[in-house]
């Protein structure tokens, strides 16, 4: 399998991300340490997305840049050291659950690609389900499909926008479950989601960002939603 046991950092320096007249991300230096889930924080807005959208190499930045150890943005070979659960599933609706991982496994170079295509389907609870069409499934198992591709070449960067979107109470309890596996095989995590709680169980830190800026790196010693409102104060509803 690609990517094999992780142990790189990430790291932006001088990060910014211009539209228009407005930037979106301004000076942004980060660090985000091999074995680590750092929670994404901050209102809509703040620049997580774009912050995201530049670190899965599917944005460029305007200014400064990201080092994925040794491997800068712009090296081709970056792309295949993450794997991303985004907005969108980006499933092919026509193939099935199998026949999508076998698509983008096949992409990902993955070896032992069917054993690992089968491990994952029973890891998110598809095995029963995995010769039928992604365009039949509901958007609870859309996601757990998403997750499995995400997890399919053993990213060493694995990059969660909103990932329990769709997901039940056993979803999440999955979806947590197979986050801090990669967590402890050694990938760097980087999670933003609405679900605080959820988002906490499994945080080691914590990168809050207001209109574009951050406004905290460190540890989550404690509750990260206390952490949160009292980096933030009144933004925190936002």
């Amino acid at each position: 399998m690609t990517g094999g046991a992780a142990g790189l950092t990430v790291r932006t320096r001088g990060l910014g991300r211009l539209y228009d007249d407005d930037y979106a991300l301004v000076a942004l230096d980060a660090t985000f340490p091999a074995g680590t889930v750092t929670a994404l924080l901050g209102p809509n807005g703040a620049g997580k997305s774009t912050l995201m959208g530049i670190l899965s190499t599917l944005m460029r930045p305007s200014e400064g840049e990201v080092r994925y150890g040794d491997v800068s943005h712009d090296d081709p070979s970056a792309r295949a050291l993450v794997g991303y659960v985004g907005h969108r599933t980006m499933l092919y609706r026509p193939l099935s659950a199998r026949e999508n991982l076998r698509f983008f496994g096949k992409l990902y170079g993955v070896l032992d690609l069917d054993a690992r295509i089968e491990h994952l389907l029973g890891e998110v609870g598809l095995a029963r389900d995995a010769d039928r069409p992604a365009g039949d499934f509901s958007r609870g198992m859309a996601q757990r499909l998403t997750i499995a591709r995400a997890l399919l070449p053993g990213p060493k960067l694995l990059l969660l926008d909103e990932p329990l979107t769709g997901l039940d109470r056993a979803g999440v309890a999955m979806a947590v479950r197979l986050f801090g596996a990669e967590r402890d095989r050694g990938a760097v995590v980087v999670m933003a989601s609405h679900d605080l709680a959820a988002t906490g169980a499994l945080a080691d830190r914590a990168l809050i960002l207001r209109r574009g800026r951050k406004a905290y790196e460190g540890p989550v010693e404690g509750d990260l939603a206390v952490l949160y409102r009292e980096t933030l104060g009144a933004e925190a509803a936002a």
